[in-house]
């Protein structure tokens, strides 16, 4: 019965594998976004622009995930939750990243003019199109060395493939640790701006 259902699910993940998108931006909370919705009307099809804030992005597994996006209209919240991989979403943009230190801003919904307004930077598209970049290369990674894997499950494996995967593995080590220091100085950054603000 285990097997079965293991099956069953190796299967839904092939599948979800085929619907996930290439080149998304890394969304997560804080970010501004603007997204592009195809929208049907009888025969008729346009293209309606939501922008807002993420205030929260869900963990679901490839085609599963979803993003939420927060935004004022007439002093009512209007919140939408989008897949991030749907075939209905043309583009997204991102327009600001804000300074935060959650994963979930839900206090945003009873914040309402200024004390709704987060520390916000404009970010280009450069910086946008290199994050595109880098979600693309570790998508890539994680296809070689699940196949490699695959590969010495079922016993069959070159030695380029494996000099492949240890080569990727090198990699993801680096980045690792670059996240690291970067997340460390943000740390000790974010007292000394504390103290300024006092």
């Amino acid at each position: 019965m285990l097997k079965h259902l293991n099956n069953v699910m190796n299967v839904l993940q092939e599948i979800q594998k085929d619907a996930v998108k290439k080149k998304v931006p890394a969304i997560e909370p804080g970010l501004t976004v603007r997204v592009h919705q195809r929208i049907k009307e009888g025969e008729k099809e346009r293209v309606q622009i939501f922008e807002g804030l993420v205030i929260k992005t869900n963990s679901g597994f490839g085609a599963d995930k979803t993003f939420t996006v927060r935004r004022v209209i007439g002093g009512i919240g209007v919140e939408k939750i989008f897949p991030l991989h749907s075939t209905n979403i043309e583009k997204i943009e991102v327009k600001k990243k804000s300074k935060i230190r959650r994963a979930k801003l839900y206090y945003m919904r009873s914040r309402s003019g200024k004390s709704a307004r987060l520390k916000e930077s404009f970010i280009s598209d450069k910086e946008v199109e290199e994050s595109i970049e880098e979600l693309a290369e570790q998508k890539a990674e994680e296809e070689v060395k699940e196949a490699v894997t695959q590969a010495t499950e079922d016993g069959v494996v070159t030695e380029a493939e494996k000099q492949e995967v240890e080569k990727i593995e090198e990699k993801i080590e680096e980045k690792e640790e670059k996240a690291e220091e970067a997340k460390t100085e943000e740390k000790e950054e974010a007292p000394k701006e504390d103290k300024k603000e006092e």
